[in-house]
């Protein structure tokens, strides 16, 4: 998707959307590899925000304007277009359901500033072939921005920025269903300003549900039968973005500090603490993360260069945890 697909205005906001919380053609060769180079470059890239694991060393990224998927293998530190998007979609969270095949990727919708009759957006691609599986409008014209999703064994969840719910697509013998909307009660349901929720992860079995919330800097449970929510105490995250959880420790990014914070959580995740605190020269507005085995590959977005960012290239920084 060409930048001009967008009004500037309708950019300008959507960019604050996401450093507030948070065109390459399909014939752009692989990036070189630097066997000693921390860094990842997405050749071509426009813009980037997103990241999921594939399983091994492979890993996914998005363009945030573009829509464009990239895969990457970590190992050898390169990675190409994958997904040529149609024009007019967007990249932000984004999770693959290894068991499926499948690669679920928010794509914003409404935010202030934008089209009135915006909706919510998402995105369901093959992760053999690339092609769209499925498309997702969410909530009602004007007041969904989907910002980022998790799988667990029932589907995928994505969260609302604007509103305090979140939306749930289930898949059934390898196929997207119809989604529905889970309203939230409690904390999380608090609006402190414009933009609330941000990073989701969930437990392995999927019986309960962690969200960031941007405007409150701190971390909530959520239950996804109920939509009740509590906060993690002790866990204080301003400027949160994505998150994942690896047993008992929360990774946090926190884009405009430009750093990840690993807090560990309680058994019963009524509590934690923050643990370690990593930065790294090449940070540079960070906004989501993978764990794989022993480094933290982490989006560099790099809203600071302009609106719309202005950088000569994006990229995936390597950390060693």
């Amino acid at each position: 998707m060409s930048r001009s697909a967008f009004p500037r205005s309708s950019v300008r906001a959507t960019v604050l959307v996401a450093a507030t919380l948070g065109l390459g053609a399909a014939t752009v060769a692989p990036a070189a590899a630097h066997p000693h180079d921390d860094v990842i470059v997405l050749p071509g890239a426009t813009s980037a925000e997103g990241i999921a694991h594939g399983g091994g060393d492979t890993f996914y990224a998005g363009d945030l304007f573009a829509g464009d998927i990239f895969r990457g293998d970590l190992g050898r530190r390169t990675a190409e277009l994958f997904i040529d998007a149609p024009d007019g979609r967007m990249a932000i969270g984004m999770f693959a359901d290894l068991r499926h095949d499948l690669l679920f990727v928010a794509g914003g919708g409404a935010f202030p500033g934008g089209p009135s009759t915006s909706r919510g957006l998402g995105y369901v691609y093959d992760l053999c072939t690339g092609n769209t599986v499925a498309a997702y409008e969410f909530g009602d014209p004007g007041t969904s921005f989907v910002n980022d999703v998790t799988v667990t064994p029932d589907g995928a969840w994505f969260t609302d920025s604007l509103e305090p719910r979140l939306h749930f697509v289930p898949v059934r013998h390898g196929e997207p269903g119809t989604a529905r909307t889970l309203e939230l009660t409690g904390p999380a349901a608090e609006r402190p300003t414009d933009i609330s929720l941000n990073g989701i992860a969930a437990t392995p079995d999927g019986d309960t549900l962690i969200v960031a919330h941007s405007g409150t800097g701190r971390v909530y449970t959520v239950d996804p039968g109920t939509g009740a929510s509590a906060e993690i105490a002790g866990v204080d995250v301003p400027s949160v973005d994505g998150i994942q959880l690896e047993g008992h420790d929360l990774w946090a990014v926190q884009n405009q500090l430009n750093q990840v914070v690993r807090a560990r959580l309680s058994p019963d995740l009524t509590s934690g603490s923050i643990e370690e605190t990593i930065t790294d020269d090449d940070f540079q507005i960070p906004t989501t993360l993978i764990v794989v085995d022993d480094d933290l590959a982490v989006v560099n977005a790099k809203f600071d260069t302009g609106i719309p960012p202005t950088a000569d290239r994006y990229e995936v920084v390597l950390v060693e945890r």
